[in-house]
């Protein structure tokens, strides 16, 4: 199974940014990534994708125009650098990987993830 390593999480106040990492023990040139992110009381939900190879992304919308997710195929790793950091931001952010052949239109639906970094936005 392929492991995957978060990192950059953190506290920040309102406005600033963050960088998130994941290494992925494989490659994902096969494999559609992204980021799904879970506050306190409230369900899992996809943030971004990155389609096989890092060809082109996917954004979800309260999250469009402040978060940009890229990919590096050949060190196996996916970023997401988060811009404009709001309260509503505040959650355990998660680094995952998509089921075989599945596009990034769907943000909900993803078959691992890691073990996810905490990031906390402070007004």
């Amino acid at each position: 199974a392929q492991v995957l390593v978060e990192s950059g999480g953190g506290s920040v106040q309102t406005g600033r940014s963050l960088k998130l990492s994941c290494t992925s023990s494989g490659s994902f040139e096969s494999y559609a990534m992204g980021w799904i992110r879970q506050a306190p009381g409230k369900e899992r939900e996809g943030v971004a994708c990155i389609t096989p190879g890092a060809l082109r992304t996917h954004l979800a919308d309260p999250v469009k125009g402040r978060f940009t997710i890229s990919g590096d195929v050949t060190k196996s790793m996916v970023y997401l650098q988060m811009n404009s950091l709001k309260p509503e931001d505040t959650a355990f952010y998660y680094c995952a990987i998509k089921p075989f052949g599945q596009a990034c239109g769907n943000l909900h639906e993803w078959r691992s993830w890691g073990r996810g970094t905490q990031v906390t936005v402070s007004s």
